[in-house]
């Protein structure tokens, strides 16, 4: 009976904090910048906990399931998570946000239209993908059949990268969704502080180039072209961490994969204005151990916030990552291990206002939506443990940004008072 108290306290402590960050986050109204190595919110330096829901606008897009999407942010808000990062692209195939090249599905924008409301009505900011390095909703090797039924001769999905009438039809498709009129808030997407930042590509990757040039050019060219429409916004690359060339004592770190990206390089183009890392090492380094993989995890994290800190000087947003009840053995201690490692390296660099600013676990479903179980998936009310974890991260974040705020608020009286102090006359 005793345990049985206890649990009931923590778990209304943990609501009650929870219910905190929901009611601050919830009175935002300006966009997030970037200052140094921090995110800024009305003044103050900000962090966040989140989470990854690609189906955000296909689920919306069908009136009947929005329910579903509620549901995920409401749930999402409780246990203190304030950044959801999502798809803003669904390229031709079943139910297209583009049937093909300028041509839009409106059910599905209006499905977008309603998913940033709802963020909106529940304190939650969004990261926006714009395109899909793989074939799961159409991504490059869509852009490129277009291109090609156009008569463009191309032999690879990576020319995605280099040819200018695929280039000039992923630009269309920026400009279709800057400039987006939001039918159910009146706000056009560039102009709405809901948005926090835009993804040029989920995980890009040219391994035809090795070397990285053309994925530097063509981060440089769409970088330049997104701020060209849009100077609200932040704007990142979608990367993964791999670093490249540039780095060569750092490619030793790399979990094999050479796939013509470079965390520097890219990371230190003038339109980029934060840093991302995804981590998987579970698919990473399939063939190793938990105690490995986690070893693998640990020095990758302190190496990017390293980089991020006293290299790019830039924030940095561990924008996917995870562990799959797919794998042989998998029990919810060894998620729960990954998901304290992760948060307290998060936690451990934000507490001394270092780059890492949040992070954001792949990925949150609510009830009944099991054809969306891919094996990293969290359902908050299934998974007591982790959701525990999950929403005392977001405590500790908050308790952070507080800190910060009140700093600042005492500078501001300190400032006042001086001010004040400077035209009093000495004596009587």
């Amino acid at each position: 009976m005793k345990h049985l108290a206890l649990a009931l306290f923590l778990a209304l402590l943990i609501q009650k904090q929870c219910f905190l960050v929901q009611v601050e986050a919830a009175g935002y109204n300006d966009f997030i910048r970037t200052r140094g190595v921090h995110f800024m919110l009305n003044g103050s330096p900000y962090y966040a906990n989140g989470f990854n829901a690609y189906w955000l606008m296909y689920v919306a897009s069908d009136p009947s399931q929005r329910n579903k999407v509620s549901a995920a942010f409401r749930e999402a808000s409780s246990h203190g998570l304030t950044v959801a990062r999502t798809w803003a692209f669904s390229d031709s195939g079943y139910r297209p946000l583009q049937y093909s090249p300028g041509s839009y599905n409106q059910q599905m924008f209006k499905g977008l239209d309603f998913v940033i409301a709802e963020a909106r009505r529940y304190g939650i900011k969004l990261i926006l993908s714009l395109v899909n390095n793989y074939e799961s909703f159409g991504g490059k090797k869509q852009y490129v059949n277009w291109a090609r039924g156009q008569g463009q001769y191309l032999t690879s999905d990576d020319d995605f990268f280099r040819n200018p009438v695929v280039k000039g039809y992923y630009k269309n498709h920026v400009k279709s969704v800057l400039n987006r009129y939001n039918t159910m808030t009146g706000v056009l997407y560039k102009n709405d502080p809901t948005i926090m930042a835009w993804e040029l590509m989920n995980e890009p990757r040219c391994t035809s180039d090795p070397s990285g040039r053309t994925i530097q050019a063509w981060i440089m060219e769409m970088a330049s072209y997104v701020k060209s429409i849009d100077r609200n916004h932040l704007l990142e690359a979608g990367l993964e961490g791999f670093y490249g060339h540039t780095t060569p004592q750092r490619q030793r770190l790399n979990p094999g994969f050479n796939i013509g990206t470079d965390f520097i390089a890219n990371n230190r183009i003038p339109g980029i204005d934060f840093a991302t890392l995804h981590s998987y090492p579970d698919q990473w380094l399939s063939g190793s151990s938990d105690q490995s993989q986690l070893y693998f995890l640990n020095n990758w994290l302190s190496t990017h916030i390293q980089d991020a800190q006293f290299v790019l000087r830039k924030p940095l947003f561990l924008a996917e990552f995870g562990k799959s009840w797919k794998d042989p053995g998998f029990n919810t201690y060894q998620r729960d291990l990954l998901f304290n490692t992760v948060y307290n390296k998060i936690y451990s660099s934000a507490r001394r206002g270092g780059a890492a600013a949040g992070g954001l676990f792949w990925q949150l479903l609510t009830e009944g939506m099991d054809s969306f179980r891919d094996g990293y998936d969290v359902v908050l009310s299934q998974s007591p443990s982790t959701a525990t974890i999950i929403a005392q991260q977001s405590h500790r974040l908050y308790q952070i940004r507080k800190i910060f705020a009140r700093m600042r608020n005492i500078e501001r009286w300190k400032r006042a008072r001086a001010a004040r102090n400077k035209g009093k006359p000495i004596g009587n």
